[in-house]
């Protein structure tokens, strides 16, 4: 029977022996930062000419690595070695994958504070969100190796007289891994350790935001024990790197998290059958969401209002669950309104290497003007309430902003700003609430506040979001408790960290022996 796994906690920081031993990592990481990390190719080290630059986004002239860049050849390269390792890697039995899974879940919980001061250094993550971010990594590892022995010798099914049938699970073969920067630890393991877990080999391309944390856990992978060829790292670019991989013919599954416009894009090319293509390439899509914190008029306010602003502006508003939109029951909007603003003003802006620091910096100089770009249209919009203003004299921070009384059919009430942005609508009743909360073309996450019952069983049925959340934040999901993906342009709702997700990495397969 296989073990139940309780997530790996998070770490009190109000001990001060937990923060000691963080801003200990923090130092030892610090020591480390500039460091040149080559490409990983059939389980050879391989340095290019051309390099991607990982930089702090809270301080642009520290530079964190200096990490060879993939070419469309070294991409080739990368695609056969995966696929000539895929011919043992599949046979191995499935615990002993686990075991591997096991083993990195290990070495990553004894440097789990190194792990986080990465995140802190190269995502611009605070303590408490990198923090999450590894355990969440942990969490992958452990569970998913807990689910393939779950599966491991598939599924009953009916025999007759004279007849034995068995069904089963295989690997699909080569699967291309195209992780965010904004989970860079968390999601980018998730998806890694999937398809590895499940018999299929990888080729990695992480964010060009954050490829050191990728190359530090593809470290872990070979240190656990993990075979040559069977991971392939290959930081590049979009354009010349990851089109050329979704579209090799050698390709069977291709996994993604990033913008709606990129998930698109992928799905239409894998679509596509090239010469020497004898399958239908398999696609796990998570694109964004533009998500909904509802209060109606009976909720507990300050619950309400510590939801909202949790959803809005933890890491900066840079999930795609973060709760972006709030509609307010019209009698208590104003009264919400100032507990909203009371608390956003609370927060503070700065490094995150500072522990009181509750927001960092946004990712790059290209998210940076995205963002503050909508808050000027947003002025247009709404009223701004709180925040607006920036700073990108050393890193790229921008202040928590509140805009209230927006229509529901603002651009700052629709597009996925990616950013420290709130947009607060008024709502007359529930169902122009829920009619509110449906009107984008997301449907990620959603929150309601209330303890009304009928309406919460509306909700249940009627707000079309993948993962629906009662008095409390819209995001923070975690790994076997809140399998997470969404419905609508959010991707194909598969469901990460959940019982199922395993099973979109395998084919199943039915064999039937006459006695």
């Amino acid at each position: 029977m296989v073990s139940v796994y309780k997530h790996e906690p998070f770490t009190d920081f109000s001990d001060v022996n937990n923060r000691e031993a963080f801003q200990a990592a923090l130092t030892k990481v610090e020591a480390a930062l500039g460091g040149k990390y080559d490409l990983v190719v059939g389980g050879e080290r391989i340095e290019t000419e051309e390099k991607i630059v990982s930089t702090n986004p809270a301080n642009r002239e520290e530079v964190i690595g200096t990490v060879s860049k993939a070419t469309r050849d070294i991409a080739e390269k990368a695609i056969n070695a995966a696929d000539e390792a895929f011919a043992e890697w599949r046979k191995w039995d499935p615990a002993a994958r686990a075991g591997i899974l096991f083993r990195a879940a290990a070495i990553v919980r004894r440097r789990k504070h190194e792990f986080s001061a990465y995140l802190v250094k190269e995502a611009g993550k605070p303590w408490k969100e990198a923090d999450a971010d590894t355990a969440e990594a942990i969490d992958f590892m452990e569970y998913y190796a807990r689910q393939m022995l779950a599966i491991a010798e598939g599924k009953p099914v009916n025999s007759r007289v004279g007849e034995h049938n068995e069904y089963f699970y295989t690997p699909m073969g080569v699967t291309v891994v195209i992780s965010p920067w904004n989970f860079a630890f968390a999601i980018m393991c998730g998806t890694t350790v999937a398809p590895l877990v499940t018999g299929n080999t990888v080729v990695l391309k992480p964010a060009s935001a954050t490829p050191v944390v990728a190359a530090k856990f593809v470290e872990v992978l070979e240190e656990a024990g993990l075979p040559k060829g069977v991971v392939n790292y290959v930081p590049g670019s979009g354009a010349e790197v990851g089109d050329f991989l979704v579209d090799h013919p050698k390709t069977k599954l291709i996994t993604f998290t990033g913008s709606r416009d990129v998930g698109v894009r992928i799905y239409e090319r894998a679509a596509k059958v090239h010469p020497g293509q004898f399958h239908l390439k398999r696609v796990i899509a998570e694109m964004g969401g533009k998500d909904t914190v509802i209060v109606e008029k009976d909720a507990d306010l300050d619950v309400a209002a510590e939801a909202i602003v949790v959803s809005a502006f933890g890491f900066s508003g840079q999930k795609c669950s973060a709760g972006s939109r709030a509609v307010v029951h019209a009698d208590v909007y104003d009264e919400l309104l100032g507990k909203v603003e009371a608390l956003v003003k609370q927060l503070t802006v700065g490094d995150p290497v500072t522990y009181d620091n509750y927001m960092g910096p946004v990712i790059d100089r290209a998210a940076f003007d995205k963002i503050t770009g909508y808050i000027e249209i947003g002025k247009g919009e709404g009223r701004l309430v709180v925040g607006g203003n920036s700073d990108d004299s050393k890193g790229y921070f921008i202040e928590p902003t509140v805009f209230a009384d927006v229509s529901p059919d603002a651009r700052i009430m629709q597009e996925e700003i990616f950013g420290p942005v709130l947009a607060i609508a008024k709502a007359n009743n529930f169902d122009e609430a829920l009619d509110i909360a449906n009107n984008t073309e997301y449907g990620l996450t959603g929150a309601v506040i209330t303890n009304n019952r009928e309406y919460i069983e509306r909700a249940k049925r009627d707000f079309h979001v993948g993962n629906l959340y009662f008095n409390r934040n819209c995001t923070g999901a975690i790994v076997g408790y809140q399998p997470f993906g969404g419905f609508k342009m959010s991707g194909t709702d598969s469901k990460a960290g959940g019982p199922d997700y395993l099973l979109l990495h395998m084919q199943g397969k039915t064999v039937s022996e006459m006695l």
